[in-house]
């Protein structure tokens, strides 16, 4: 099994929601608008025994005119034909802007991975498409409505072929889930938004922008317990510093 951070960059987001790309050399934090957050944009790719998963999809945004997620798999020798399943924890725009891409002709949008299955939430789908911006880019997201390759999930929890396991929280966001992915003896877990950086993780931290943020604080602490037990590897689609954090490298 390997483990790619597909990283598009680090960003400050404030309560415009507008991300603004941050590069340490050239900006400073504090020119930034009052309450600012830094932050990482990272989907993930895993290749197991029999799949090549992706885990939540980036921002969306071009460079030199191709979808810039499908521009950083190929520099790790991955083709968007190649992935096979794309696990979506929420649908917020920073982590659901890769779904879709215009069609060729300019009318319409396709899923932007043509031989993957998607795996979303049905009730975290409605509620983007009811609820729209600035969180959630609708023309973005219809397209999984109208797909064949979209799987809707309708239950609080369960498994998709019998190593991945999922779990609706309703912590950082109504209908978020989480994953957790086993194969050839490792545990992976994925937590999003619900858990989106190392530092969260190991200090009790109630984040205002949580649509329940006690629970989402106490549902890390739990995360981490077990995870330290059980050996897990965490990912963290948030984290500047740490995206993957194997517990036995701990201290």
């Amino acid at each position: 099994m390997k483990i790619i951070p597909i990283s598009e960059g680090t960003f400050t987001v404030d309560k415009t929601k507008l991300f603004v790309e941050f590069n340490e050399e050239e900006h400073q934090l504090q020119n930034r608008p009052s309450g600012s957050l830094l932050v990482e944009i990272q989907p993930f790719v895993i290749i197991t025994s029999n799949d090549i998963l992706l885990l939540d999809t980036g921002l969306g945004f071009k460079k030199n005119g191709s979808l810039q997620l499908h521009q950083n798999l190929e520099a790790n020798g991955i083709h968007p034909s190649d992935v096979t399943k794309v696990l979506l924890t929420h649908l917020h725009k920073d982590h659901a802007g890769g779904i879709s891409i215009e069609n060729s002709d300019g009318h319409g949008r396709r899923l932007s991975f043509a031989n993957a299955k998607f795996y979303v939430q049905e009730r975290e789908l409605n509620f983007a498409l009811e609820k729209g911006f600035p969180s959630f880019v609708t023309e973005e997201l219809e397209v999984l409505k109208q797909s064949s390759q979209v799987l809707l999930l309708n239950d609080d929890k369960g498994f998709i072929d019998d190593f991945i396991s999922y779990e609706v929280t309703g912590a950082h966001s109504p209908f978020h889930q989480v994953f957790r992915i086993k194969d050839l003896g490792k545990s992976i877990f994925f937590g999003g938004d619900d858990a989106p950086q190392l530092q969260q993780m190991k200090h009790r931290f109630i984040a205002k922008y949580d649509y329940d943020g006690k629970k989402a604080m106490e549902l890390r602490k739990v995360w981490w317990r077990k995870g330290q037990d059980e050996k897990w590897i965490f990912l963290f689609y948030h984290d500047v510093k740490n995206p993957v954090w194997k517990f036995n490298d701990a201290t």
